[in-house]
């Protein structure tokens, strides 16, 4: 839970290619505040972060490119084929991301913003979600996130399958989250979805208030 009562943070997670980015940029236009915990693990993994270092004496200095900045193709072939190696990534990250993430929601806290989203594909697995108030998760079906990565990412059907062995099943976000947004029909009809989330999440605080 947040520290402040007059702080709603709110966590957003799902699975991959289900269209959390779409539902993070409605709840953004809907006066949220947002924390990118993707952007945050960039972040840690710039060259000379303790984190990275961390990293390539784990992995080996051949996940660095030649300039120092971590090759994170070479990376998430290593940790994807092997899930011991996954979680060896983790437990070395996810502490620098939790700090980071803590830092934001002290930042914005402190600012009075009165919605905080907290945009984090790993948010069970880093433990993020004992910082929020609410989890909503974002599902679709394994057929339409296939071809939502084919599209975006460039990588094949295989390393797509890996990567989906390495997540929850539908039915554990189900199970641990407040609200869920299924998105297997249109952009549009997921926009209206999250948008009505967002209402409902924010009508909830402000009735509290009240």
């Amino acid at each position: 839970m947040s520290d402040a009562p007059d702080t709603a943070v709110i966590g957003l997670t799902g699975q991959s290619g289900a269209g959390k980015t779409t539902v993070c940029q409605v709840f953004a236009e809907s006066g949220f505040a947002i924390i990118n915990a993707d952007q945050i693990a960039r972040k840690i993994m710039e060259p000379g972060a303790p984190c990275l270092e961390e990293a390539a004496e784990c992995f080996g200095r051949d996940i660095l490119n030649s300039d120092g900045s971590l090759n994170r193709q070479r990376l998430a072939d290593i940790v994807f084929e092997d899930k011991e190696k996954l979680k060896q990534l983790n437990a070395i990250s996810y502490p620098y991301i939790t700090y980071e993430i803590l830092q934001m929601i002290n930042k914005y806290t402190d600012e009075k913003q009165r919605y905080v989203l907290l945009d984090a594909p790993t948010l069970f697995e880093s433990r993020a979600d004992d910082f929020c108030d609410l989890v909503i998760s974002v599902t679709a079906s394994e057929k339409n996130r296939t071809e939502r990565i084919l599209k975006r990412d460039g990588i094949t059907a295989e390393q797509i399958k890996e990567r989906f062995s390495s997540q929850h099943s539908e039915k554990f976000f189900v199970n641990h989250s407040d609200f869920i947004i299924k998105n297997n029909k249109s952009v549009e009809l997921l926009k209206e979805k999250a948008k009505e989330v967002a209402e409902k999440i924010k009508e909830y605080y402000n009735a509290e208030e009240a």
